[in-house]
């Protein structure tokens, strides 16, 4: 009774939905195999790529066979020339994002990308496929709204529920109304009687094909994967059926899977981003990869120009307020020592190649983003959650084994799931209850509270677990627990809010600065500076921290004690740095003053 779902989509098994009290079971729309077996990919046929009159036809804006889809990427704001360009070389504007200077192109001209690249104002050019861009595309057919099943089932306090404390923060609050949460998924099931109280038509979105297609139902799922997601955040706590972590919060679907293939390419996450930050989206869950790359690399130029349009579009949404959750991944990978993929391209035909930890899973390993493994019942890593020490940053649960996580399916139904995509939005529905009880909170508050409540969870006898109890490869800082998320704490300062997530590497005996340039602010700093500093590092002992105002003056932080072996730094100074002009470049100084242990500052902040 299982069907094996992609691990693009950070879900490994997916249970038959349960319809009624009695437990009926539907089939799904495959065949499903008598036995768990290998998670596949949904594949796309490439056509041919070629060039000549199709290229002026899609130049025009009408589809054609060999339409294949670029970023093309321009200074921000400066994409209006870029366009003019993108056209007289045998292309197509579909979509512009001035913003962040991301341009996504169409063409059938196989030199269209290397033409672009010399192109004065363009800075990198990618394709975001090894397959043709459907015709769907120019005429997007609406997805199906599915006739709702009505359902006898009661709400019960679910282990995955209990064992994050959801039901106990249950009894302090349900989450605002106020806090909007975003659904970057196969879309949602508006209609669904768990769903439909909490959703939130008016900003949701399709973004398949990376433009925003904004007619109602456009959201509408394509498969069941986001109606799943979105019940575990925030399903209403009305009787029947299940509670989300969240159920007082707002959904918004914003579908990025394309229909048939179901994949989720670059340019639908750029637009997912976008629309994230210009609609007020508090957190987004995103419970897949990009799409055809399971790792991105830099030395290849399409998959560089697909890190940076991608991580423009991150940047733009946490800078608007957006903080993005994402899922580790399903293939029990170590993503701290990354050798090979074999997964990749899975839109044509992949093969095996060799790769560094300098290839990222995208959006999972972007700057800012909180990375989630997956836990069973009972807390232990789920046998295929990717792990990795350094980049997994919590976890939750997801279910494994006998024990899935049960959740909405589309037509008014329930159905058990298991995967790092049931864990991802576990803790978005934590987010959006931090953002509930801290409204002022910024999303690198809400990232650093979700770390710091954590619960602590050591490495079990298994040497591919590296750190400590407070920070390992497994767990990250922890399990996150919902009731320390509503149970009440000091909002964090209103001012003006500066912030690098730049890595920065600490060497040992060396010292390293991290910039963060000030604009805007009038007069000196306040006597209350504040000073946000996220280290990672294996024995703080090790170091000093300083706080360089843009005169030069350095205003210690913190000397750590030579005997102090705890790992990490995630404190919030406070400065008095009145006689400090505030406009100008800071920076966070941190000196390695001993040998054998090394690490980073993963971030910093500055609120006036």
């Amino acid at each position: 009774m299982f069907s094996h779902i992609s691990t693009r989509l950070r879900l490994p098994i997916a249970a038959a939905a349960v319809v009624s009290a009695a437990v009926a079971l539907a089939a799904p729309a495959q065949a499903a195999p008598s036995a768990p077996s290998a998670p596949t990919e949904t594949r796309a046929t490439s056509a041919s790529h070629s060039s000549g009159s199709a290229g002026a036809q899609a130049a025009a804006g009408a589809w054609a066979a060999g339409t294949r889809a670029y970023l093309v990427i321009t200074a921000p704001g400066g994409t209006a020339a870029v366009q003019t360009a993108v056209t007289s070389n045998g292309g197509n504007v579909f979509a512009a994002y001035d913003a962040i200077g991301v341009i996504v192109a169409h063409s059938t001209s196989s030199s269209f990308a290397a033409t672009m690249r010399g192109v004065t104002g363009v800075q990198q050019v990618g394709a975001t496929r090894t397959s043709d861009v459907p015709a769907d595309a120019y005429s997007p057919a609406l997805p199906a709204n599915p006739t709702q099943a009505t359902t006898t089932l009661t709400e019960s306090n679910r282990w995955d529920m209990t064992q994050i404390k959801a039901d106990q923060a249950w009894a302090v609050t349900t989450g605002s109304a106020s806090v909007k949460v975003g659904v970057l998924d196969t879309g949602v099931d508006d209609q669904h009687q768990d769903i439909a109280p909490n959703f939130n038509a008016a900003d949701s979105v399709s973004c398949a094909y990376g433009k925003a297609d904004t007619r109602a139902g456009a959201w509408r799922d394509v498969g069941s994967h986001g109606t799943h997601v979105a019940g575990t955040i925030a399903a209403a706590k009305n009787g029947k059926g299940v509670i989300g972590v969240a159920p007082g919060v707002k959904i918004s679907s914003v579908r990025i899977a394309e229909p048939t293939s179901s994949l989720f390419f670059a340019e639908n996450t750029v637009c997912g981003f976008m629309w994230a930050g210009d609609h007020g989206f508090k957190v987004t869950n995103n419970s897949y990869y990009t799409d055809p790359w399971q790792f991105n690399c830099p030395d290849n130029v399409d998959q560089a120009a697909i890190i940076e349009g991608v991580r423009r579009a991150q940047a733009y949404a946490e800078s608007k307020g957006s903080l993005q959750v994402a899922a580790a991944g399903n293939s029990n990978y170590d993503l701290a020592n990354k050798t090979t993929d074999s997964e990749s391209p899975n839109d044509s035909t992949p093969v095996t190649r060799t790769i560094t930890n300098a290839c990222i899973d995208i959006p999972t390993e972007l700057p800012g983003v909180v990375t989630v493994a997956a836990q069973g019942n009972g807390g232990a890593k789920a046998s295929y959650s990717n792990f990795g020490n350094g980049v997994i940053d919590v976890a939750a649960p997801g279910g494994d084994g006998a024990s899935g996580v049960y959740s909405t399916l589309p037509g008014g139904k329930y159905g058990n799931m298991s995967g790092t995509s049931m864990a991802s939005p576990h803790v978005t529905g934590v987010a959006a209850l931090l953002a509930s009880a801290n409204p002022t909170y910024t999303p690198a508050d809400i990232r650093a509270a979700l770390g710091t409540q954590a619960n602590d969870r050591a490495c079990p006898a298994d040497s591919r677990c590296q750190g400590t109890t407070t920070k390992n490869g497994f767990f990250g800082e922890g399990s996150v627990d919902a009731l320390k998320a509503v149970s009440g704490t000091t909002p964090p300062p209103t001012g003006p809010y500066f912030e690098n997530l730049t890595d920065v590497t600490i060497a040992d005996n060396a010292t390293v600065e991290s910039p963060i340039a000030v604009t805007g602010v009038t007069g000196n700093a306040p006597a209350t500076l504040k000073v946000g500093v996220d280290v990672k590092h294996t024995y703080r002992g090790d170091l000093v921290i300083s706080l360089v105002a843009p005169d030069g003056t350095v205003y210690t932080l913190e000397d750590f004690a030579n005997s102090d072996g705890t790992d990490n730094v995630a404190k919030t100074y406070t400065v008095n740095a009145s006689s400090e002009v505030a406009n100008g470049t800071w920076k966070l100084r941190v000196q390695d003053i001993a040998s054998q242990d090394t690490g980073r500052i993963d971030a910093w902040n500055l609120t006036f």
